[in-house]
């Protein structure tokens, strides 16, 4: 062999393994909730897994979703956290997607992971505030989400199912980042806040640290009307209960029965499926590692897999869950 080919062959063996570095450094664009967020704790276990099948996903946190949502639409992020109501919305072209140039084409490009029940909404107010019933809110200063949120717009429906009140009139709707929804609250800015959290959430239960709080129940004969009954049962929501007693220095000790929620970790059509496979199949056979992240994650199994989940799975995701016998819904189906 002459060094000519010798040099040709050095050549080509040396750009092929630069591809082949090239291919398994690719990094992918995440976006997810703020820190703190059961969204968040999701995400990251997602994407912590997925690293082990090298997938990297760069994670931008502190977003909101409905905008990440967007940009995952429109392929400019590759994976994000949702909210299966939002779904509908984009599809519709509604509300925060009303301006948005092709918003239901837009959303033909959504592709779902997995889904998971994330938390409960937590109307929490402080000892000394004034209020111990729903009726007590009357004039009073409530942060209720993020401007650009869907949470804001779910607080304010729930307060009215619950006592009639309409948000600027009956009391102060305060819109804030979650981060500043937490320090108002703290700080005596606002008497009550409306956060969406896990149930056993650190963020909900420093405040019992220094304190004592209130967390409201959902009263039974509010549970029984139509309207709370069509909140609940709308894409991502539902009822849900837990021990009120559950966290230190709160004032309500009986069974609380609150506005769950539910999310999902979606990409878009146009990530490969070998990538897409590659993460879902990490995650689900490093499930101990993710139950360890956090308590509430232990509730995720395969059995929940497509909990509120209202997107077309991607066929990457698909082609594990078949592999690994587990059923897919008919609606569904990628």
């Amino acid at each position: 062999m002459n060094i000519s080919r010798k040099l040709l062959i050095s050549i080509a063996s040396t750009a092929a393994l630069l591809a082949s570095m090239t291919a398994s450094a690719q990094i992918y664009k995440g976006e997810t909730a703020g820190v703190g967020d059961p969204v968040h704790a999701m995400f990251v276990a997602f994407t912590t897994q997925a690293g082990k099948a090298d997938v990297n996903i760069q994670v931008n946190a502190g977003q909101t979703l409905t905008k990440s949502m967007l940009k995952g639409a429109k392929g400019e992020i590759d994976f994000f956290s949702s909210v299966p109501s939002l779904v509908g919305l984009m599809a519709g072209q509604k509300r925060m997607y009303e301006n948005v140039e092709n918003a239901a084409e837009l959303s033909k490009n959504l592709r779902s992971i997995l889904g998971f029940k994330a938390g409960a909404y937590h109307p929490v107010t402080l000892s000394g505030s004034g209020i111990e019933n729903w009726e007590d809110i009357k004039g009073k200063t409530v942060f209720t989400g993020p401007p650009a949120g869907s949470a804001s717009a779910t607080s304010e429906a729930l307060i009215k199912i619950i006592t009639g009140y309409e948000a600027g009139s009956d009391y102060k709707a305060v819109r804030l980042s979650w981060g500043e929804g937490y320090t108002a609250l703290a700080d005596g800015k606002i008497d009550m806040m409306v956060r969406p959290a896990e149930v056993g959430s650190a963020n909900i239960e420093r405040y019992g640290l220094s304190g004592e709080f209130r967390i409201l129940s959902i009263p039974a004969e509010a549970v029984e009307t139509e309207a709370m009954q069509n909140l609940f049962g709308r894409p991502g929501r539902g009822m849900l209960t837990f021990d009120g007693a559950l966290y230190k220095g709160q004032l309500n000790q009986t069974e609380i029965t609150a506005l769950g929620f539910t999310q999902f970790v979606g990409t878009h059509a146009g990530v490969a499926d070998d990538v897409v496979y590659a993460a879902t199949k990490s995650f689900w056979e490093n499930l101990d590692d993710v139950h360890a992240t956090a308590f509430f994650l232990k509730a995720v199994t395969p059995e929940t897999a497509f909990t509120s989940v209202n997107v077309p799975l991607h066929p990457g995701a698909a082609k594990y869950y078949e592999e690994a016998g587990i059923e897919i819904p008919d609606d569904i189906q990628p």
